[in-house]
């Protein structure tokens, strides 16, 4: 896709409606699970997977596919969806979420489904993985490109700016993360528990080429990462100014969806509001 073709931009917005309608059903049926940083990471989801990473579900582990890791693990909901509609396995499966004997577990298990790339879920050793994938390719002169997403209160963790050095040191100019800026944790206000402010000038410091945009225009997610793989002798990383709970009102900016699935009411609600999103977009 090319950032100006308009047509194919409403497709992957349609993309992304369709996937928050899964992680609503997903989330109702299971009566558990993490709906807001679900909904605020799926714009980013939808581009990566349908227009931009290199990856194949006939061949999931072609050593030359780019590989995308989901540090904040409790989003699993938007990912499984997106693994799903790309084809990895039936959307069927999806309505068996967090259930006994199912492969999609609250936090994803590399080991049981097809298109995760890593265990994550124990929040802040995402961006560690990813920089040991990163520079193995480099290592194995490999053309891959390893993308983690980060929740923006997992930046907390320690570990993440240890892996943010050694990403510098190595000058992994192959990895991008990609920080869902929601400013809301399990907490409260990401401001608030610990402050995180200026994101932008802390990764600068760290030795990062950084980029900041609004994390659910498609638009602009695909033109920052085709800049930041085309950016050399740094690591990238990608600031995605997002809403919590995006695409659901009441779910917005509301940290009480945290951990919260929607009961039977606020579902149909939700699946409604969802529903008109995707008939104004059709009729553009």
């Amino acid at each position: 896709m090319t950032a100006t073709d308009a047509k194919n931009i409403q497709t992957l917005e349609l993309m992304a409606v369709k996937i928050r309608k899964h992680v609503i059903e997903m989330l109702y049926h299971a009566k558990s699970g993490h709906p807001g940083g679900s909904l605020s990471a799926v714009d980013a989801l939808v581009t990566l997977y349908f227009s931009h990473m290199f990856h194949d579900p006939k061949k999931p582990d072609n050593p030359d596919r780019d590989r995308f890791i989901l540090s904040k693990g409790h989003a699993a909901p938007a990912l499984y969806a997106v693994l799903a509609e790309s084809g990895y396995f039936s959307v069927k499966e999806l309505i068996k979420l967090r259930t006994i004997n199912c492969r999609l577990q609250g936090h994803p298990v590399c080991l049981y489904t097809p298109g995760v790339e890593a265990s994550t879920g124990s929040l802040g050793h995402g961006l560690s993985f990813a920089s040991g994938v990163a520079l193995a390719g480099k290592l194995d002169k490999k053309s891959y490109h390893v993308y983690v997403m980060l929740g923006d209160g997992e930046t907390n963790e320690g570990q993440i700016w240890e892996a943010a050095a050694a990403a510098s040191h190595y000058k992994l100019d192959n990895l991008t993360a990609l920080i869902d800026r929601n400013f809301l944790q399990i907490d409260g206000n990401t401001e608030e528990v610990l402050r995180l402010e200026s994101v932008y000038d802390r990764w600068t410091a760290f030795g990062w080429n950084v980029v900041e945009i609004d994390g659910h225009d498609i638009r602009e997610i695909e033109e920052a990462l085709q800049n930041t793989d085309t950016h050399r002798n740094q690591p990238s990383v990608i600031i995605l100014d997002t809403i919590k709970g995006k695409g659901v009102s009441f779910m917005e900016n509301n940290v009480d969806f945290h951990g919260v699935p929607p009961n039977e009411m606020e579902y149909k609600l939700a699946i409604e509001e969802l529903t008109r999103i995707e008939q104004k977009l059709r009729g553009r």
